[in-house]
């Protein structure tokens, strides 16, 4: 009987997004103490709001943690990939 909190092992699959993909936050998100400069609970990150991966990295050897950063705000967050939405580029 499992616990009911198996999740799949991303890592054992290629990242979703690569870097310099443009990426937009499906997602808000808050400061839970481990973004440095910034009150624990102030939004880091509205839905919405547009980035580009820069790195990509890896937690506990499960999942990938994607470094995006966004300009306007002038961050860079670590966000999973369900967080993320891959913006379609535009045609020039």
């Amino acid at each position: 009987m499992g616990l009911g909190r198996e999740e799949e092992i991303e890592t054992r699959g290629k990242p979703i997004f690569m870097p310099g993909t443009k990426v937009r936050a499906n997602r808000y998100v808050k400061n839970d103490g481990t973004f440095a400069g910034r009150e624990i609970g102030e939004m880091l990150v509205h839905k919405g709001d547009v980035g580009y991966v820069r790195d990509v990295g890896v937690f506990l050897q499960r999942y990938y943690i994607y470094a995006v950063e966004f300009i306007d705000r002038g961050t860079v967050v670590g966000m999973r990939g369900r967080e993320l939405n891959q913006e379609p580029e535009q045609a020039r």
